[in-house]
């Protein structure tokens, strides 16, 4: 299995592993990268399939990582993807996850955690296949799961922050940073969509580390909430957007 990490020296080359398959310069994927540049000298790891396709996993050290998750000594799992005819089924998604693990390990890491839900969101990674490795629930804010494999006993947990799932805004507010490639597309379809129908609209970038870990709910890239609950990390198309709003 033929797997490359990104770097400093080959980042401006390496395909970024996502659905987005253009050839021109794409805003999202161009954000991606400027952002793994800044991210790659704090332990961050984005490893892939030496092939233009989605076959990769990312993740950090939860100390840097930018979630509202609490914890000693653990890494945080992003993401960890294989689509694609092509891919599946031919063992990528273990090999991804055991190379995570062993590095956990080999850092003297207390384990490795990532974002769940009670009902899969289609937008996270896939939690039965990390069941599969031993994660388990180890802590819960409204309908999500924080999924650990710990190594020690010990256990992370969502920040106090991120159980409040609640803000003053009544409007429509959207949190986002530039880690995913989807995000600059999915914030210009809110834009549109809301000055289309008239719809107020916040739209909050989260750009440091500190802001992320002090989120008002759950965040993986993104979090919506609007009339001033948390509503989803999913990145929403306009239909969902649609039905969102008539509630």
């Amino acid at each position: 299995m033929d797997f490359i990490n990104l770097t400093a020296e080959n980042l401006a080359e390496e395909h970024l592993c996502c659905i987005i398959r253009s050839k021109k310069p794409h805003p999202g994927v161009e954000a991606k990268r400027q952002w793994l540049a800044d991210r790659l000298g704090e332990g961050h790891v984005f490893r892939k399939l030496d092939a233009k396709g989605t076959v990769f996993i990312e993740y950090a050290p939860l100390e840097t990582a930018w979630v509202p998750i609490e914890g000693e000594n653990y890494l945080y799992l992003y993401c960890l993807w294989v689509t694609g005819a092509a891919y599946k089924g031919k063992g990528y998604g273990r090999a991804l996850m055991e190379y995570c693990l062993n590095d956990a390990k080999e850092r003297g890491r207390s384990g490795v955690c990532m974002l769940g839900a009670r009902k899969q969101k289609s937008w996270l990674s896939d939690q039965a296949f990390a069941k599969k490795f031993g994660f388990t629930c180890v802590d819960t804010a409204g309908e999500y799961e924080l999924l650990a494999l710990s190594f020690d006993g010990t256990a992370p947990r969502f920040a106090q922050n991120a159980k409040k799932q609640r803000i003053e805004n009544q409007e429509l507010t959207v949190y986002f940073d530039r880690q995913c490639p989807f995000i600059e597309q999915r914030v210009r379809l809110f834009r549109e969509y809301c000055e289309a129908n008239a719809v107020p609209l916040s739209l909050i970038e989260v750009d440091t580390l500190q802001k992320a870990k002090a989120m008002p709910g759950v965040f993986n890239n993104w979090a919506v909430f609007y009339r001033g609950e948390f509503q989803t990390v999913n990145l929403l198309d306009t239909a969902a957007l649609g039905r969102l709003l008539k509630k």
